[in-house]
């Protein structure tokens, strides 16, 4: 649980923490998007470059980095037997039932590789951006669909208030979990059943206390005089620059470039 990486933010001074949030979502999204038109390893240096550049630009550290994966090891790695497993095509070994497919291990290290790739591009997102950034620029994004009655103040504050209060309910959870061991809680031994029955004590102080801060949360946001679907005055407003339409027009670009090089 101390290894949770999402809603954290590393407060670096470079060229991309001080692009505009609106250029850093909506780069990350072409990014994935034009993922899926891979269909090759070779097609796949361009990302890893510019993932690499990214990385490098913005001096997100390489513990930050493997931080950001770990978390997320067992779906890749499942991800990667079931790709492993129900690929068909030409015979490797055969293990009881099971028959691993030279197709089957390239599309195996095809998907964990796209796995990859895209779960660093949505942390250097959250790693270079800060919830209050993060929340401008989705408000910013979806506010020409207020006119149809879109939500998109409250939408942008939810999104917001979830991320950052990710790592804040993990360490929550950590710190309740080592209380309940000191007096006596085991939460390792036993079958499935009994370690399931054994959170219990976990769980339910757990909720309580997300259920008291959202509370405060609520009287603190009321306090400040929010008001759901009023229109509210920023400290720091955002705007995009010459710098700002100068790289999402060049990243647009490359992700053209990238889709059109696949159909040809």
């Amino acid at each position: 649980m101390g290894n949770i990486s999402i809603g954290q933010y590393l407060p670096f001074d470079t060229f991309i923490h001080r692009l505009d949030p609106r250029v850093k979502i909506v780069g990350v999204f072409l990014y994935i998007i034009t993922i899926f038109f891979v269909d090759s390893f070779l097609g796949y240096l361009p990302f890893v470059i510019l993932l690499l550049a990214m990385l490098i630009v913005s001096k997100i550290p390489l513990k930050a980095i493997f931080k950001s994966l770990k978390p997320l090891i067992f779906i890749i790695v499942i991800t990667g037997i079931i790709n492993l497993v129900t690929t068909g095509g030409t015979a490797l070994w055969t293990i009881g039932p099971v028959t691993i497919t030279k197709e089957g291990l390239y599309r195996t290290g095809f998907t964990i590789l796209r796995l990859i790739l895209i779960i660093l591009a949505t942390s250097v997102l959250t790693y270079t951006t800060s919830p209050m950034e993060l929340t401008y620029g989705l408000e910013k994004l979806f506010s020409p669909l207020k006119r149809f009655g879109f939500p998109a103040g409250e939408l942008a504050m939810m999104i917001s208030i979830s991320l950052r209060f990710i790592p804040t309910l993990f360490d929550e959870a950590q710190k309740i979990r080592m209380a309940q061991m000191a007096r006596g809680a085991d939460f390792e031994s036993g079958n499935i059943i009994n370690r399931a029955v054994s959170m219990i004590p976990l769980l339910v102080p757990l909720f309580i206390n997300s259920f008291k801060r959202s509370d405060d949360l609520a009287t603190a946001m009321e306090a400040r005089m929010y008001r759901i679907g009023h229109d509210r005055t920023k400290l720091n407003e955002i705007s995009m620059d010459r710098t700002d339409w100068t790289t999402i027009i060049l990243f647009t670009i490359f992700c053209l470039v990238v889709i059109v090089m696949h159909f040809v």
